[in-house]
């Protein structure tokens, strides 16, 4: 199976490996970072090509940031001669993309739950036109231990308001209202909190900055908060005893 990445990002270059190790894939690495797409190919394996090549492979996986997944769907959908997936995060616009751009491809939307360095997880998965090579796909994902399973468009992108918007959202509103305090002070629930800060701080915040310009939710945690601020003792009673 031959697969055209693009995007040499440490998504891009997570499922290049998966597919290297599971589908017996050859890989082609193309971003528009030249030297980027050239470093993936030497640590994953495989070669890099120009942004515009014309050549045609089995497999395109389109792995950019969300606000120019369309773009790049649009770009390298139809160098596919089997399947075109993503792996971007959000689904309504890479799905979209993908039946405009390659109608009689078989096409999968991916979205592992998780930052590459803590693979293997949770994978979900619109798969829009089935096929043996889209099989073949999710397969090889299974194969490396994620858990993979089905769900639907609106499913996935409503539950990402939840799982990462109003949640980072959260978690750093904390970071931000939060005063340093000697270590012995921290009780289980702040230090799990302050945990979490790390963990949610530690990444590319472009990528967190693009969930939320992707996904409502940080809105309603703000009003949530304002709720709890100004309840008085029988108003928060009474939200405790709802949540």
């Amino acid at each position: 199976m031959n697969v055209l990445v693009v995007g040499a990002g440490a998504m891009g270059r997570w499922v290049a490996g998966t597919l290297r190790d599971h589908a017996d894939a050859t890989l082609a690495f193309t971003d528009t970072d030249q030297a980027a797409a050239e470093a993936a190919a030497g640590a994953v394996g495989g070669r890099a090509v120009a942004t515009d090549t014309d050549e045609r492979f089995d497999v395109v996986c389109v792995a950019v940031p969300m606000p120019v997944a369309r773009a790049a769907i649009e770009e390298y959908a139809p160098l596919a001669t089997g399947a075109v997936v993503d792996v971007t995060g959000s689904m309504r616009e890479p799905v979209a993309a993908m039946r405009e751009a390659a109608p009689d491809s078989e096409r999968v939307s991916l979205h592992p739950l998780f930052a590459p360095a803590n693979a293997p997880g949770n994978v979900a998965a619109v798969t829009d036109a089935d096929g043996p090579t889209a099989d073949r796909l999710t397969t090889a994902l299974s194969a490396a231990g994620n858990t993979v399973f089905e769900t639907t468009v609106e499913e996935h992108d409503t539950a990402m308001e939840t799982v990462q918007a109003a949640a980072h959202t959260a978690v750093l509103a904390f970071a931000l209202a939060a005063e340093d305090v000697p270590e012995s002070f921290h009780t289980p629930i702040s230090a799990g909190l302050a945990d979490l800060v790390d963990g949610v701080t530690g990444g590319d915040p472009r990528v967190y900055a693009d969930i939320q310009r992707t996904f409502d939710g940080a809105d309603a945690v703000a009003d949530a908060a304002r709720r709890l601020a100004d309840a008085d003792p029988e108003e928060f009673a009474r939200i405790y005893e709802e949540l």
